[in-house]
């Protein structure tokens, strides 16, 4: 079901965030993504002269290289496009992310690591919620795939899985874990 029609209107600005996840023969895993912030009108930049309507106002890539327990091995950034000259000179700061978790605090870290002077308002909003989320669902699915497809027969029964109460779709009381996990439900119906 579509949203509902929209008041008549005229698109301005169009921020497009692309992630993705690899993994590498090496057993770490790439995480890249890229912001892109375009607008549908040309006007006049500083640093640029005139930027014509759909040519890129930010274009920003990221890679963070990390290992199956989201510790980041390495990081790095590029911008193909901003609003002033100097914005590229923080992308060497990314490389303070060495060492850090994708887990709970990491918009925290990031922030001491890169934030403010030391970074990119751009570049720190796209570590921080769409390449974290990229980097787990590439990851956790993954590695709780290959344990499944290893040891289907060894498969225990009695192990609560992990995402049970982590999102709405996962409650102990819904209907998706009734259904696939049912021995973790704990809805009050007697069909249990």
């Amino acid at each position: 079901m579509p949203l509902s029609t929209p008041v008549k209107r005229n698109l301005i600005h169009t921020r497009e965030i692309r992630c993705m996840g690899y993994e590498r023969e090496d057993g770490l895993w790439d995480i890249e993504g890229r912001i892109t912030d375009t607008k549908t009108y040309s006007f006049n930049n500083l640093d640029r002269g005139e930027v014509s309507a759909g040519v890129p106002v930010h274009d920003m890539l990221i890679r963070l290289t990390i290992d199956t327990d989201l510790v980041v091995q390495k990081a790095e950034a590029l911008t193909e496009s901003a609003p002033f000259h100097i914005c590229p000179a923080i992308n060497g700061n990314v490389a303070a992310l060495k060492g850090l978790k994708i887990t709970s605090g990491w918009r925290r870290n990031v922030q001491t690591a890169i934030g403010g002077l030391k970074g990119c308002t751009h570049i720190t909003q796209l570590l921080t919620g769409p390449l974290a989320t990229t980097a787990y669902q590439s990851i956790i699915p993954r590695q709780h795939h290959k344990k499944i497809t290893a040891k289907s027969k060894l498969k225990k029964k009695n192990q609560r899985p992990a995402v049970i109460n982590t999102c709405h779709a996962f409650d102990a009381n819904g209907t998706n874990v009734k259904r696939i996990w049912p021995e973790f439900y704990e809805g009050n119906d007697s069909s249990k």
